[in-house]
C-alpha cells in the first residue's frame, strides 16, 4: 500500500504492441551483446599473448568502474530527456568497444576500450528499467520486468552458445566480431520502441504536480528512506551469500570429476537460466498480489537451502539439481530489486539514482563474496566456506522478516 501523504499511481498503461515487443528483442540482443565480454575476454587476450597480470588489470577496470559508476549512470538516466537515445548511445559504444578488441588488440586500445564497455554498462540497467516503466507505469512494472527477466535469460543462454560455437570453429577473435554485429539488430529493436509513449516523468519515477514539491523530489529524502536503505542491506547481504557459491562450487566440481567438470558447470548455469526464462513473468505478476516481501523471503529462503546443500552433498551430478535453488532466486531477484526501487522511488523523480544506490550495494556484496568465501575455503575447506555463504542468506533472510517493509503499490 502507498506511504500516508505519498502520491497514487496513475491507472496502468497500455503501450503498443509493437513497443513492448520492440523492448522484449531489445533486451533480448543487449544480453547477447553483453556476454561476448565475460570469460572470453580472458582466453581472447591468452591467446593473444597477454600475461596474466595485464588480463587482470583489464578485467578489474571493468570491476573497478562498474562498482563506482552505479549511482552517477543512474543520475545521468534521470537527467536525460529521452531514455531511448542514452541506451542506444550505451550499445553503440559496447558495439565499438568489441571492434576495438576483435582489431586492435593491444594494451592501450583494450584499457579504453574495456574503460568504455563498463561506463556504458552503468547506464543500460538503468535506461532499461526507465523505460520500461515510462511504458506501463508503477502498477503494471512487475509483470514487464518479469518480461524483461525472460528475455534476458533466453538472450543469455543462445549467446553462450553461439559465442561458444563461434570461439571453437573459428577463433576467439570472432567472438568480438559477432559481438560487434549483434549491436545493430540491439539498435533496431530499440528504434521499435515508440518515443511518445514512453511517459518521461514515470521513467523518471516522478509524477505531475500542481505544485511543485521540493521535499518530496529532493535527492536527500530519497536516500534517506528507511525502506531504500533497508533494501540495499539486504541486496548486499544476497550478493554476499549468492555471488562466491558458483565459482567455489565449479572448483569443487572440478575436484571430484576433473573430466566431466566444463560440461556440469555448464549445467549448472543452464538450470537457473531456464528457471528464469520460465518464472519470471509469474514472479512479476504474484509480486502485485501477494507483496514483496513473501517472495524476498522465498528467495532468501532458497540462497541458504542452496549453500546447505553444496556443504552436503558429495556426488558431482546432484550440485546441478541443487542449482534449481538458484533458479528460484535469481528469478526472484531479477524482478524484485528493479521492481522494489521502483515501489520506493516513486513520487521522487530519481528512480533511476536509486537503481545505482542499490546497484553500488550489489557490487560491494559481490566483491566481498568471493575474497571472503575465497579466504575461508583455504583455511577451513569449501564445506565451511559454504555453510558460512548459507549463515548470511539466512541472515538476509531475518533481516526481511523482521525490518523490511511492504513497498507493494495499490490503486488509489
Amino acid at each position: 500500500m502507498p506511504r500516508p501523504g505519498a502520491p497514487s499511481p496513475d491507472p496502468p498503461k497500455t503501450p503498443s504492441r509493437e513497443s513492448q515487443r520492440g523492448l522484449d528483442w531489445f533486451i533480448f540482443f543487449l544480453a547477447d551483446v553483453q556476454t561476448g565480454f565475460g570469460p572470453f575476454v580472458a582466453v581472447y587476450l591468452t591467446t593473444q599473448k597477454w600475461t596474466q597480470v595485464e588480463i587482470g588489470f583489464v578485467l578489474s577496470i571493468g570491476g573497478i568502474i562498474g562498482l563506482l559508476g552505479q549511482m552517477p549512470g543512474g543520475a545521468i538516466v534521470d537527467a536525460a530527456r529521452s531514455e531511448r537515445i542514452v541506451a542506444g548511445l550505451a550499445v553503440a559504444t559496447i558495439g565499438a568497444s568489441a571492434l576495438a578488441y576483435a582489431l586492435w588488440p593491444i594494451f592501450p586500445v583494450v584499457t579504453l576500450a574495456a574503460t568504455l564497455h563498463a561506463l556504458a554498462s552503468c547506464v543500460l540497467g538503468p535506461a532499461i528499467a526507465a523505460i520500461s516503466l515510462g511504458l506501463v507505469g508503477p502498477l503494471a512494472i512487475g509483470e514487464r520486468l518479469g518480461r524483461n527477466a525472460r528475455f534476458a535469460s533466453l538472450g543469455n543462454g543462445s549467446a553462450a552458445a553461439l559465442m561458444g560455437a563461434c570461439g571453437y570453429l573459428l577463433s576467439s577473435r570472432s567472438v568480438f566480431l559477432v559481438t560487434f554485429l549483434l549491436a545493430i539488430p540491439t539498435l533496431l529493436s530499440l528504434s521499435r520502441i515508440r518515443e511518445r509513449e514512453i511517459d518521461i516523468a514515470q521513467a523518471h519515477g516522478a509524477v505531475k504536480r500542481e505544485q511543485p514539491d521540493r521535499r518530496a523530489t529532493s535527492v536527500w529524502t530519497l536516500v534517506k528512506q528507511r525502506p531504500l536503505l533497508i533494501f540495499a542491506g539486504s541486496v548486499m547481504l544476497f550478493q554476499l551469500a549468492n555471488a562466491a557459491m558458483l565459482p567455489l562450487m565449479a572448483g569443487v566440481v572440478t575436484t571430484r570429476s576433473s573430466q566431466w567438470a566444463p560440461v556440469l558447470i555448464a549445467a549448472c548455469i543452464i538450470v537457473p537460466q531456464a528457471i528464469v526464462a520460465l518464472a519470471s513473468p509469474s514472479v512479476g505478476r504474484k509480486a502485485q498480489q501477494i507483496g514483496r516481501r513473501p517472495l524476498l523471503l522465498l528467495a532468501f529462503g532458497a540462497l541458504a537451502i542452496r549453500g546447505v546443500l553444496f556443504a552436503v552433498v558429495r556426488d558431482p551430478y546432484l550440485l546441478v539439481v541443487v542449482q534449481v535453488f538458484d533458479g528460484i532466486t535469481a528469478a526472484v531477484f531479477s524482478v524484485m530489486v528493479p521492481l522494489i526501487v521502483a515501489d520506493v522511488a516513486f513520487g521522487s523523480g530519481h528512480f533511476n539514482l536509486a537503481q545505482g544506490i542499490v546497484g553500488t550495494a550489489t557490487g560491494i556484496g559481490a566483491s566481498l563474496s568471493t575474497v571472503l568465501a575465497g579466504y575461508v575455503s583455504d583455511k577451513l575447506g569449501s564445506g565451511t566456506a559454504f555453510l558460512g555463504l548459507a549463515g548470511i542468506a539466512a541472515l538476509g533472510l531475518v533481516v526481511i522478516l523482521l525490518i523490511m517493509p511492504e513497498t507493494r503499490r495499490m490503486a488509489a
